[in-house]
């Protein structure tokens, strides 16, 4: 399992990137993707090394519980120390969406996987 969880992971803070930037009317160039991206991506990192570290597998909704906490804490801190935006809103909305598709999946796919 853990080969793809981190994969799956990914894919949705892209998405959440690129479904931000267009909200907002920011775009959705190469560029300005890997501007807003890559502390989630780092912070992202961060979370799975956490993981890894304690022996797990990633699958379970507590591993990502690590994954997401740690990805918005380290991903807030470095847009802090770049001089880039962290309100309370985009803290919330970062947990919110991360947090529904990252730790949905982990809570459906057993139960999917059991009824394939």
């Amino acid at each position: 399992m853990r080969r793809w969880w981190w994969l799956f992971d990914l894919v949705v803070v892209l998405a959440f990137v690129v479904i931000g930037r267009a909200s907002h009317h920011h775009g959705e160039t190469v560029t300005g993707v890997v501007s807003t991206a890559w502390p989630f991506v780092l912070g992202l990192g961060a979370g799975w090394l956490v993981v890894a570290v304690r022996g797990r597998t990633g699958a379970r909704v507590s591993d990502g519980v690590v994954v997401l906490v740690t990805m918005v804490v380290v991903a807030m801190a470095l847009r802090v120390l770049v001089g880039q935006g962290t309100a309370a809103a985009f803290i919330a909305v970062s947990l919110a969406f991360n947090g529904v598709f990252m730790l949905g999946a982990r809570a459906l796919f057993p139960r999917v996987a059991r009824h394939a």
